[in-house]
């Protein structure tokens, strides 16, 4: 599906940008693959990494609708990972989250219909099911936007999904390479919210696959969710820290105790197939899509009524050992 094609990658410079396109380098052979950004020294830096011939580097804002034009040109495939995702910073600076998450979801989806890119999959979080900070309320509406764009491209051939997945281990800016700073600076403890905090966990490379079958199942309006397994924070402190004592910080702005990637109510359109689930679209589009059987030939069937997928509720908890030996593999 993706030799001899054209991706582009928002936010490109990004942990999941990185392992995205070296997967993609390493398993087929694109004709181009795009970094689009703003950072002119993360550039800089990914062109030293990446000295393929295929690769180009566009510097621009998703917040700036001509530039994504122009970027999008000739592409057929865009993954947008582009956003703000700092839970605490979105409570205090609610405006610019709004213009980068929401606005520029906007943006990537005119560009995409304008420049007649075939398939888009955007990047959610399970902070926008039943979201109760700002952070995770602009990617409920983002994942809103990509849905609902599959009803407005017209004669385009432009489709839309969504990937939501929970906390990505040793990505920039999450709990591990925390852990990892305060431990190597020799802290005397670990700070931790709550005891009794839970997570999904998904490694770099399982969500870039993830997101890399969902361009061969998506037929467009799918909102694509791994089964992945849970931990106690206070397990990957000790994973991370054997017998460091564990300081009680409290929860911080927006934070939940839990995280959620499918509500009950959102149950009701939900199809569980054997490593995922596919929340189907709640609105209906001018062509009828059986979503039960993807483009991969695989099938799902209806979830139960009143499902909730929880990191709290899940059947797979890692343990410490376990947490421990993912951590090595980083």
């Amino acid at each position: 599906m993706f030799d001899n094609r054209s991706v582009l990658v928002t936010g490109g410079t990004g942990s999941f940008g990185h392992q995205f396109i070296r997967t993609l380098l390493d398993r087929h052979k694109p004709r181009r693959i795009v970094v689009f950004s703003r950072d002119e020294l993360k550039q800089f830096d990914m062109q030293q990494k990446f000295p393929e011939s295929c690769m180009r580097f566009f510097l621009g804002d998703v917040r700036d609708r001509e530039r994504l034009v122009q970027a999008m040109r000739g592409i057929d495939m865009v993954v947008h990972a582009a956003a703000l995702k700092q839970v605490p910073a979105a409570e205090y600076n609610p405006g610019e989250f709004i213009r980068t998450n929401v606005h520029g979801a906007e943006n990537v989806i005119h560009a995409a219909i304008e420049n007649g890119v075939e398939k888009v999959i955007a990047l959610s979080t399970d902070k926008a099911a039943s979201p109760i900070n700002l952070y995770g309320a602009t990617k409920l509406l983002s994942d809103k936007l990509f849905i609902a764009a599959n009803n407005i491209t017209g004669n385009h051939p432009t489709r839309f999904a969504v990937v939501r997945y929970g906390n990505v281990v040793g990505s920039r800016g999450s709990v591990v390479p925390f852990f990892d700073k305060l431990i190597s600076e020799g802290a005397k403890d670990l700070p931790i919210t709550d005891v009794r905090m839970t997570r999904f966990w998904i490694t770099l490379q399982h969500g870039v696959d993830f997101v890399l079958q969902g361009f061969q199942r998506m037929y467009g309006g799918e909102l694509f969710v791994p089964k992945i397994p849970s931990v106690r924070i206070i397990d990957l402190a000790s994973a991370m820290a054997p017998g460091l004592p564990q300081r009680i910080i409290g929860i911080r702005p927006g934070e939940k105790l839990h995280e959620l990637m499918i509500s009950r109510d959102d149950s009701l359109h939900t199809l569980e197939f054997p490593d995922h689930y596919v929340i189907c679209p709640a609105i209906r589009f001018t062509e009828d899509r059986d979503y039960a059987n993807n483009a991969l030939a695989e099938q799902g069937k209806p979830a139960v009524e009143g499902f909730k997928y929880s990191s709290d509720l899940n059947p797979h908890f890692l343990g410490i050992e376990e947490i421990a030996r993912i951590n090595k593999t980083l």
